[in-house]
């Protein structure tokens, strides 16, 4: 709407006034900070209804492991499924502030639900079979994979440039890595393993939510930079013309997560369930094949590859050893089996979460 009416108000004589303040509109910034705002209002005046809503649906709530720390038996009976409050905000917030001719929004929303939809079935086998298993696991990575394939094929066709399909290495300007059409599998790879590694980091109350919000706020700030050729020439960084305007869909992420915060913070009034740490994860990776930095996300979001290998190391070295190297993966249930509480893992975690991001946005200049 705001386009058309920038248009049509150069068409008017004597518009001049009303021209100049639409002008405004056209600015990345700008709509970013409408999108934050506009995804936090949704999400504080639709959250209690929607909690309210799926706790009166779930009955019993989300199934809560009985071989996990004891401590969380407490909080049996909240509902999940809280994915949905952010996907909700953050949708709203896209429709109205982005620029709805850009491609890039449109296959980034895409994966975002397609990741959230996966999530929400599984989500909806444990509540109402209540068990802490959903459907298969192969089927559940195919069909991400699905997605995942889709989306990065749709991001290589629309930019022909030979870099779309190379991987570019941080800190090194001239070192790229030329991958051909093998980039789509690897896109879809760092799309899956992004989505699956959130997933397993959404554990305790409002530890997978800010970190999802600290990596969001350091892709917004380098997909707007990324999509700038001046700014992108400067730091010597890859432009995609385009990207930037997926500043404004990590806003709205952003403002959906601030209001989903003030419902998740402990004592949690709603998980996030699969619902939502699919969606954001799947989405977080999308940004980064869009924007050419796959590696500065292994960098930024190193807290959810932390929480993924702690899981795959486990398995493996039960499986070979019969022993286990934590105490219980994922490793932040390993800490609250070393006597840590709730709160110092979550707080930590942020933090570490914050050091990390520093560090990402550190490869920008330091090349």
């Amino acid at each position: 709407m705001f386009y058309w009416l920038i248009e049509l108000s150069n068409t008017i004589p004597g518009f001049g006034a009303f021209r100049t303040f639409l002008n405004v509109f056209r600015y990345i910034t700008f709509r970013t900070g409408g999108a934050v705002v506009t995804g936090a209002l949704f999400v504080f005046l639709f959250g209690p209804w929607i909690i309210d809503h799926l706790r009166i649906r779930q009955g019993k709530g989300q199934p809560i492991r009985t071989d996990g720390p004891q401590s969380h038996l407490a909080k049996k009976g909240t509902p999940t499924m809280g994915g949905l409050m952010i996907l909700s905000g953050l949708t709203v917030g896209t429709v109205l502030w982005a620029n709805p001719l850009n491609p890039y929004v449109w296959i980034v929303l895409a994966v975002t639900l397609g990741f959230g939809f996966v999530g929400f079935y599984d989500d909806y086998l444990k509540v109402t079979k209540q068990t802490t298993t959903g459907f298969g696991s192969k089927l559940r990575l195919l069909i991400e994979a699905v997605i995942a394939l889709v989306a990065c094929y749709a991001l290589v066709r629309l930019n022909r440039d030979p870099a779309s399909t190379a991987l570019t290495v941080p800190f090194l300007k001239d070192t790229v890595l030329h991958f051909g059409w093998f980039f789509v599998v690897f896109g879809a790879f760092v799309i899956v393993g992004a989505g699956n590694a959130v997933n397993l980091t959404d554990g305790l109350d409002g530890l997978a939510i800010v970190p999802v919000m600290i990596a969001t706020a350091s892709f917004a700030m380098i997909a707007y930079l990324a999509g700038n050729a001046v700014f992108a020439e400067y730091l010597q960084i890859k432009y995609v013309a385009g990207t930037g305007e997926l500043a404004v869909l990590c806003g709205a992420l952003l403002g959906a997560g601030l209001g989903f915060l003030w419902f998740n913070a402990p004592p949690a009034s709603i998980f996030m369930g699969d619902t939502g740490s699919l969606a954001l994860g799947g989405m977080l990776g999308a940004i980064a094949v869009a924007v050419k930095h796959e590696i500065v996300l292994a960098v930024i979001g190193g807290l959810f590859v932390l929480e993924a290998v702690s899981v795959i190391v486990q398995v493996v070295s039960f499986k070979l050893t019969g022993k286990r190297i934590f105490r219980m993966a994922p490793i932040h249930h390993h800490f609250e089996q070393l006597g840590w509480t709730e709160p110092q893992i979550v707080i930590r975690f942020w933090i570490i979460s914050v050091m990390l991001a520093l560090a990402g946005l550190s490869t920008l200049k330091l090349r």
